[in-house]
């Protein structure tokens, strides 16, 4: 009897041996499919990283460039002036004079002619991460007469309408070449760099900053200046 149970005991020990075996294999097998998923997971991470993720920021400087080819001219100051300027008409030998006074308001416009700023005139220190931009000279446009809000003022016994003409064709003439003359002054072109400088570096800081390089720092200079 003792013999009959010692051999069951046996037995029951022999049989209840493979069970941390089984459970293993088990733990294995059922362990596969997450580590499918798990790697699953990774490739699409990985793939949405290189669709998405950060990229190469690029050239600086053809980023400023496109910033330019969005517009050839720009604009960059105005000024208004009034020029008082006279004409003298004489006619029948001598016998008929007269005289025209005019004041005539005038608008002129200060530009830049983007179309000349290529990469020569672009420079990147990645360092300080300064953006230097060198620009042509300013132009001075022609001087736009508005001739609906002059003021005339004639002087003579009597006026032609042929004489009347002439005067004020030369009255336009002569406030043209005197609107240029004052636009050209240093204190005005002074002005028209200072805004000239404004502009530039808020069409470049933006869309530089929209690229990814954070708060760049503009440098603008006019042809025939030094750096500071």
């Amino acid at each position: 009897m003792a013999d009959d149970l010692k051999t069951k005991d046996a037995v029951s020990e022999e049989t209840l041996s493979p069970q941390p075996e089984r459970q293993k294999s088990l733990a294995r097998i059922q362990a596969v499919p997450w580590f499918i998923v798990i790697l699953l997971l990774a490739a699409v991470a990985w793939l949405g990283w290189r669709a998405f993720g950060p990229q190469d920021l690029g050239d600086p400087l053809a980023t400023s460039l496109v910033a330019f080819e969005e517009q050839n001219e720009l604009t960059v100051f105005s000024a208004e002036f009034a020029p008082v300027v006279s004409s003298n008409d004489s006619r029948f030998f001598g016998t008929i004079n007269t005289r025209q006074i005019a004041v005539i308001p005038t608008r002129v416009s200060y530009t830049i002619d983007l179309s000349e700023v290529d990469r020569s005139r672009l420079g990147w220190d990645p360092e300080s991460e300064t953006l230097t931009v060198r620009l042509p000279a300013i132009d001075i446009g022609k001087p736009n007469l508005d001739e609906g809000r002059a003021q005339y003022l004639r002087e003579g016994i009597w006026i032609s309408r042929e004489a009347q003409d002439k005067l004020t064709r030369d009255n336009t003439q002569l406030a043209e070449r005197e609107a240029r003359k004052q636009a050209a002054n240093a204190v005005l072109l002074d002005l028209a760099r200072d805004a000239a400088r404004q502009a530039v570096t808020q069409n470049l800081a933006i869309p530089l900053e929209v690229a990814g390089y954070g708060d760049v720092t503009v440098m603008v200079l006019f042809d025939g200046e030094a750096a500071p």
